[in-house]
């Protein structure tokens, strides 16, 4: 079994529910990246989701859009946060998956990517604009027990979920809500009848992302699935401290305490 997967089945099996913290990789630097997952992980976090900056990044709202142009500006790359891994992959334990756009792959190579990810430990890969009929191209070279091809479930996606949800491995990333990312709070107005419909077709845990930004939001949304996903508030957390790992942790202990 992946060990994304593995993870969130134990504690699931353990009558606990999972927490998913993102970053973006290079904001406020990228010498800053490897204190940072340490934060995350030293704070709670039982999955980091590493953002690897790209120009045109459709599913993120304007927070993280910003965070990753910063990224951009100050020369993160791929190449830089492979180089960041390599060196502390093994004093970070948790599972890391990257929210990563397709063309990223496609520049790097295919198969290349997914060889490197597999030596330097990515146990998963989030890849928003990668639609079910597409990803032949990368899961030919996929072996999922290493790298997991995290599949999306959206409030529009109900007859799509039979199929798209069939063949995922690591996490079902359940979109809570219309639109990008860092909408506060802004949930599917039928939330509950909709996490249910996901159930239906996952056969590995169900986690639910955007919007979520507080305490409060972590406890309501945690009651329906196996994990939460912050990542927005994260990001402003991190821009607001200039990349304090300290109140970075103290933050995540903060929206941990509400599972």
């Amino acid at each position: 079994m992946n060990r994304i997967q593995q993870v969130l089945t134990d504690r699931k099996n353990e009558n606990k529910k999972s927490f998913i913290g993102y970053l973006t990789a290079g904001d406020p630097s990228i010498d800053k990246l490897e204190v940072l997952l340490h934060a995350l992980v030293d704070g709670g976090c039982d999955v980091v989701e590493i953002g690897v900056p790209f120009s045109d990044p459709l599913a993120d709202g304007p927070v993280i859009q910003a965070a990753g142009q910063r990224a951009i500006d100050n020369g993160a790359n791929i190449y830089k946060i492979f180089e960041v891994l390599e060196k502390c992959r093994k004093n970070i334990k948790a599972p890391i998956a990257f929210l990563v756009y397709f063309n990223t792959l496609t520049v790097y190579g295919v198969e290349k990517f997914v060889k490197k990810c597999e030596d330097v430990g990515v146990d998963g890969l989030i890849i928003p604009d990668l639609p079910y009929e597409e990803q032949g191209e990368l899961v030919q070279f996929l072996n999922q027990d290493k790298v997991a091809m995290i599949p999306f479930a959206t409030p529009t996606s109900e007859d799509r979920m039979a199929f798209t949800l069939k063949n995922g491995s690591g996490f079902v990333y359940t979109v809570s809500s219309m639109g990008v990312t860092g909408r506060e709070s802004q949930f599917h107005s039928d939330i509950n009848n909709y996490i249910s419909n996901v159930y239906k077709y996952a056969k590995i845990p169900v986690a639910i992302g955007f919007g979520i930004s507080t305490k409060e939001d972590v406890s309501k949304i945690s009651k329906l699935a196996d994990a939460v996903i912050v990542g927005t508030a994260i990001v402003k957390n991190i821009h607001r401290s200039g990349g304090d790992p300290v109140e970075l942790k103290s933050y995540i202990e903060e929206l941990i305490s509400g599972l």
